[in-house]
């Protein structure tokens, strides 16, 4: 594996579960601040603004500063202002909605409809509030298009299933700015000031963490906590296999410093 210069680590399913971290997540963490390795949390978590992850990782005992979380919904945030676009639709959680403070918020022939999880608020009223915003000359931007993801009841929709719904009804994609998209690995490495060759992925998903790193020329670390799944890593291509796996977080220290 190439030296590993900075991490970007992703954080449901790689440093918390549930209402739990993941056994060695939190000194694994302190391990990394106290050698100065630069690292950022980048996750596709849209139910909850940055500091709002950032108030729910305290809780459970992690300390956080803000500029250390990445999230999804701050990435598109970015890519809207670095695009002009100032009036949104807005399809997030309440909470989520901190993020996109300074912009226009409405359903009034918006520039972009921005999809998030909604979780039990993906009602028809809102996905064809959407739709028509879309019809009416709205970009339609998924701020991740994530399957499914886990909850203490078990695997549970996430926001890609309603995104694909829509694009199948305005008839064209979605612009993707979370994992797994290049941009969103750019934006990352351009705010820690590493180039991607040197930056390594620690994740838990196959599809967002470990492709979409490798797409963007970074170095990838598995975990074997959250959603790693053992059938597809087996079924993955050579070229689609992380560079390194491990039983959790707790490991990844060792491997870099």
């Amino acid at each position: 594996m190439r030296s590993i210069e900075g991490l970007l680590i992703d954080l449901d399913g790689t440093v918390y579960l549930g209402r739990d971290l993941i056994p060695g997540s939190s000194e694994a963490i302190e391990r990394l601040r106290a050698a100065g390795v630069p690292f950022l949390f980048t996750t596709n978590t849209s139910r909850m603004s940055r500091l709002d992850i950032v108030a729910s990782l305290g809780s459970l005992g992690l300390r956080v500063d803000s500029s250390e979380v990445f999230s999804a919904p701050v990435a598109a945030a970015r890519w809207l202002r670095d695009e002009g676009v100032r009036r949104i639709h807005l399809l997030v959680a309440d909470s989520t909605r901190a993020d996109f403070a300074g912009f226009e918020i409405t359903d009034d022939r918006p520039d972009a409809v921005l999809v998030g999880d909604l979780g039990a608020g993906f009602t028809f009223e809102r996905l064809n509030s959407g739709f028509r915003s879309l019809r009416a000359g709205a970009r339609l931007v998924a701020i991740h298009r994530n399957r499914f993801w886990l909850t203490e009841a078990g695997p549970t929709l996430d926001a890609g299933p309603f995104v694909a719904a829509l694009e199948y009804a305005i008839r064209k994609q979605a612009t993707l700015v979370g994992k797994p998209s290049p941009a969103f690995f750019d934006a990352a490495s351009s705010l820690l000031g590493i180039r991607r060759e040197g930056l390594a992925v620690v994740g838990d998903d196959l599809e967002t963490d470990v492709l979409g790193g490798r797409a963007a020329g970074l170095s990838t670390i598995q975990v074997r906590t959250g959603k790693f799944d053992e059938t597809m890593l087996e079924e993955a291509l050579p070229e689609q296999r992380p560079d390194h796996i491990v039983s959790a977080l707790a490991e990844v220290p060792a491997l870099v410093l």
